[in-house]
């Protein structure tokens, strides 16, 4: 479990980052990071760090749709870990 705890760890790092840093494109009016990419880092293991910058950043709060995906991302990913560590 240790070199998944780190791995998903610094995977969320990254993917809070990166909403951290979509939101300072955003305000600053420049070219921003892709739904699909932020969507990918969740998919990688970063989807806690994604929803807590979607708190702690107040970005991407009023989109429904890339907070249904990450629901869904999130959900996937526990009910995974949940099998792996029954079996």
């Amino acid at each position: 479990m240790g070199v998944l705890f780190y791995y998903l760890c610094g995977v969320s790092l990254v993917s809070f980052l990166m909403m951290g840093f979509d939101k300072y494109l955003a305000r600053n009016h420049k070219r921003r990071i892709s739904e699909n990419s932020l969507l990918f880092w969740a998919v990688l293991g970063g989807s806690i760090g994604t929803g807590i910058g979607i708190g702690l950043f107040n970005h991407k709060s009023s989109k429904r749709s890339f907070q249904w995906k990450l629901w869904g991302i999130l959900i996937i990913q526990f009910v995974l870990i949940y099998i792996r560590f029954q079996i």
